[in-house]
């Protein structure tokens, strides 16, 4: 697990850093996911080096940011961020300290952080450095705020929504009294802005304990601090690999306002184009779907739709099993595939442009897709000649 290029990048810039005679060690979530035996992929290294002195130490450097002591080392290996140890400021916003003061202590720095899980580092020789219980909370399986919880959610809020995060995607069980700080505090996630919850929520969604994490939302007071409704019942039977899929489930919760909502949590336009796909896809499944349906929505889209109607326990028949046969049995899959265009039709018409140029166009795209025409320029110019070109 910590033999991938990204760790060997890190204890190659650890083993320089000792060379030069500073401390150097690997910090933060990849030390946790490798006690967990999961991959990790941002390996970050801390170290006693201040910043000028990281940069002295190795030919090729970022000063990704310096102003809080990090910088982007390049080594044969990869690239690697390098952040000098360091203690907060004051925080005045709930978000982020006015200043940070860079310190030659490890245990400094990682009294600073969220969890005692996240609070753990490894030297380059794998042995851990614990000041705080970590690694027994990991092996207990719960989620502990580093000292006084209250002062850590005060400092950064979103720390809040991390935590029941953190049980839905680990499974793990936050303690009563790191619990009970954000039931006290929860109105303060108002002060984060909404593009770091959804990256929150776009984690939590393919959590492995979804419901129990919804759960704790509820119980924590978070929800009635966050846009849209969270019904825990709603996600007994969630579970999703794809964020976007729970992006869509949630948009579907919500009822006639779901577009509203999920922009208050700025959803890309593509993220949004998905979940609307997918809703309107799930609302065509009542009915039951055509080769309309099949040829306007992709596969993955279907398939997501599919998944939303067991969920809701929609009594409809679910293709979920023949999508890929059905629409690998359309006659054409998308309109550039259509042989003929507009340029032809007003030829053939002899008429002037107008908005039933893209009635025609698509009432032939219908045509074909009922198997009532086929995709031939010849046959299509028969047809709308027989059929008149107002009336195709």
């Amino acid at each position: 697990m910590q033999n991938n290029k990204e760790w060997q990048a890190a204890y190659a810039v650890i083993e320089q850093l000792e060379q030069a005679g500073f401390e150097a060690v690997i910090v933060g979530g990849a030390v946790r996911d490798a006690l967990l035996q999961r991959p990790a992929h941002d390996v970050d290294v801390a170290t006693n080096a201040m910043p000028e002195e990281v940069k002295a130490v190795f030919q090729r450097t970022v000063d990704i940011g310096i102003q809080h002591g990090t910088v982007l080392v390049i080594v044969p290996a990869g690239s690697v961020e390098v952040t000098t140890y360091r203690t907060d400021g004051k925080y005045t916003d709930h978000r982020r300290p006015e200043q940070v003061y860079f310190v030659r202590s490890l245990k400094e720095d990682l009294q600073r952080r969220d969890f005692t899980m996240n609070a753990i580092a490894i030297r380059r020789d794998g042995s851990f450095v614990d000041f705080y219980g970590g690694v027994q909370d990991i092996e207990r399986q719960i989620i502990r705020a580093v000292g006084e919880p209250q002062q850590r959610f005060a400092e950064d809020a979103l720390r809040m929504l991390r935590a029941i995060r953190f049980s839905a995607q680990l499974g793990f069980t936050i303690t009563a009294d790191t619990l009970a700080a954000i039931q006290y505090q929860a109105a303060d996630i108002a002060f984060i802005a909404k593009e770091r919850i959804k990256a929150e929520l776009d984690k939590l969604w393919v959590g492995q304990a979804v419901y129990s994490a919804i759960v704790k939302l509820a119980d924590s007071g978070l929800a009635a601090y966050l846009t849209g409704h969270f019904h825990a019942e709603d996600w007994r039977s969630f579970k999703t690999e794809d964020r976007l899929v729970g992006w869509a489930y949630f948009a579907l919760l919500q009822g006639a306002s779901w577009q509203e909502i999920l922009r208050d949590y700025r959803l890309s336009n593509k993220e949004m184009a998905f979940v609307k796909a997918v809703v309107t896809a799930f609302e065509a499944l009542k009915s039951g779907w055509t080769n309309q349906h099949y040829f306007m929505y992709t596969e993955q889209e279907l398939e997501a739709a599919c998944f939303l109607a067991q969920l809701r326990q929609l009594n409809v028949p679910y293709p979920q099993q023949r999508i890929h046969e059905l629409q690998a049995q359309l006659p054409l899959r998308h309109k550039q595939e259509l042989v003929v265009n507009g340029a032809d039709l007003l030829k053939w018409s002899g008429r002037m442009g107008g908005p039933w140029v893209k009635a025609t166009l698509e009432a032939i795209l219908q045509a074909i897709l009922q198997h009532e025409l086929p995709n031939d320029r010849q046959q299509i110019k028969k047809w709308l000649e027989h059929n008149g070109f107002d009336n195709a």
